[in-house]
Parts: structure tokens; sequence; C-alpha cells
């Protein structure tokens, strides 16, 4: 998996952020899938919660799975109230990615995201098999 260029951008300019009180990033949920997805994780799960049919999401999960690595990519949110923007958790391949100071985004572990992909351990185990509709483009949350 190369470096997460797209999340350090948005960092960059501002559209998103760390905040320490939630442990969580603060950002639109369509920048940050649009990142992922130009990342080359493939939607494969897009799931959003109303409080009614009529009203905006107030959370939801978008995952993605990179064809290439088998690297998996989530992005769960919540919208805290209508005025503030969303709190987002982002987790790839199970390792959180959390703010740090330095201005590139890392796994929670330290690990830079440039690091090299988790062995294919998915190698003569269940494969992903999409129903073909699932593609990079960037859903309607």
């Amino acid at each position: 998996m190369e470096g997460l260029q797209g999340l350090n951008e948005l960092r960059q300019s501002g559209k998103m952020h760390w905040s320490e009180h939630e442990q969580a990033w603060a950002a639109e949920p369509r920048d940050v899938v649009a990142a992922l997805a130009h990342e080359g994780f493939a939607e494969y799960k897009l799931a959003v919660t109303r409080s009614r049919r009529d009203r905006p999401p107030t959370g939801g999960v978008w995952q993605g799975l990179n064809l290439q690595t088998g690297v998996v990519a989530s992005a769960i949110w919540v919208q805290r109230t209508p005025d503030a923007g969303s709190i987002i958790f982002i987790d790839i391949d199970g390792e959180l990615i959390d703010g740090v100071t330095d201005n590139v985004v890392r796994l929670a572990n330290g690990r830079r995201t440039g690091a090299e992909p988790v062995e294919a351990r998915r190698q003569g185990k269940e494969e992903f098999r999409g129903d073909g509709n699932a593609g990079t483009g960037v859903p309607d949350i």
C-alpha cells in the first residue's frame, strides 16, 4: 500500500483535523471517502443511519478494499449536532489512523501508512468477490 497522500492533503488544507477531545478526525465524510477511493480502495460497503427518512444522515460506515493488496479501509462517522461537523474514525487493515503533530497521517502504532503492505494473508483463504458494481465513486453521503 502506498502512502495515503489524499488524507495528508485533506489535513494540510485544513479540511481534516485531529480532535484530541473526541479522539477522532473532524472532517466531511464525503472528503475522507473520496481520498480513500483515490488511494485505490474500491467501495464494498456503505451504510448510513437516519433518525427518519426525511432527515439527513446522523452517521454511517464506509469500507473499501484494495484489490491489489487485500488491505481494507474503513471510515465510521457520527454527526455530533446539526451545526457541528462530523467526527470520523479511520482504520486501515485493522490499524486506527490517529493524529500526530508532524502533519503526516500515520497508523496509531506509529507506522507510516506508506509502510510495506501486510503480507498477503488472504492467499489460500476466502477471496473477496464483489457484485461487480463496486467502484471508487464517492457515494451520496
